[in-house]
């Protein structure tokens, strides 16, 4: 088999796991990249290949753990809170690999805590099923202390995730229901949609303004979403509803139809958990065009005289 059916049949799945193990698009994307270059070289050099697709899983697991652990130094110093790049799940690579149920947002925040190999043995192991000796393969170690990994970062992951998992229909009417209120600026339906200890996260990495800390509680985070909802027609800004990371969610234009905003919704026992919103542009490059939400917000504060001769030049 050549190395490009080798990438058309195996790049789905090494997308997937260098996604969950990054949480960036763009980072996956170089891991993908590399590790096929190696493929590549490997065959060049007409050395064996006994299984393709575990050799890339291994390729792409190491070459991501690497990655992350200079990552977490630089997210670090990030500005404001670091949320994961999203994907908008029609069509994604990961979507074709059928792993949507833990492609949340809130899902791949939860895996920050664990350390490099035992987010690799965790994802390996229960997202994509590998058996226990080929996770020890892959990740070099013994069985034993890849049990021990999976388990510690289950009980980590376990007590965080959510208990109740609602159907997709239930999902988008109760997403339609979010941003319609919303967008009226109805505080007294948006909070009957949350749930009590809502959580509310922004990204604007210093690029937009975003509050750097998260919002926690039902009033707190409505009237958050009423005030920063009633914004957006006034500077040109449309809604549009889709699945962010196999969730609802929802993406927002400029008037130029260039993407300014991304966000997803987590679900839980009927209500809104936990709300993402990403809007630091350089997390949304690997969408087609995208705009500049900053520069329309300081352009709506300006004076409407100034902003008139400025549309007339």
């Amino acid at each position: 088999m050549s190395t490009s059916d080798l990438y058309d049949e195996l790049r789905p799945r090494a997308f997937a796991i260098a996604y969950q193990m990054l949480g960036s698009v763009s980072e996956a994307e170089d891991v993908v990249q590399e590790a096929f270059l190696r493929v590549h070289q490997t065959l060049g050099r007409d050395e064996p290949i006994m299984s393709p697709r575990a050799y890339v899983a291994t390729l792409v697991t190491r070459l991501a753990i690497d990655q992350l652990r200079s990552a977490r130094v630089r997210r670090e110093q990030y500005v404001g809170e670091w949320l994961p790049e999203p994907l908008v799940t029609d069509p994604t690579p990961a979507e074709q690999a059928e792993i949507a149920d833990s492609l949340s947002l809130a899902f791949l925040v939860l895996l920050e805590s664990l350390s490099p190999k035992q987010r690799a043995a965790f994802l390996l192991r229960e997202v994509f099923d590998y058996p226990y000796a080929e996770v020890a393969e892959i990740i070099g170690g013994d069985v034993d202390s890849v049990r021990h990994l999976v388990a510690r970062a289950r009980a980590n992951v376990r007590e965080r995730r959510p208990r109740y998992h609602a159907t997709r229909q239930e999902r988008e009417e109760l997403a339609e229901r979010f941003f319609a209120a919303a967008e009226r600026g109805d505080l007294a339906a948006l909070e009957a949609l949350l749930a009590q200890d809502v959580t509310l996260h922004a990204d604007g990495g210093g690029k937009v303004p975003a509050q750097s800390q998260p919002i926690n509680g039902r009033e707190r985070v409505a009237r958050a979403l009423t005030f920063g909802m009633s914004v957006l027609p006034n500077i040109g800004v449309r809604v549009q509803l889709t699945e962010v990371n196999g969730q609802p969610g929802a993406m927002a234009f400029d008037a130029d139809d260039r993407l300014v905003a991304v966000m997803g919704l987590d679900i839980d026992e009927g209500q809104i958990q936990t709300i993402h919103s990403i809007v630091n542009p350089d997390k949304l490059r690997h969408f087609d065009r995208v705009g500049d939400l900053n520069a329309l917000v300081r352009a709506s504060r300006r004076p409407r005289r100034q902003r008139n001769s400025e549309e007339q030049q």
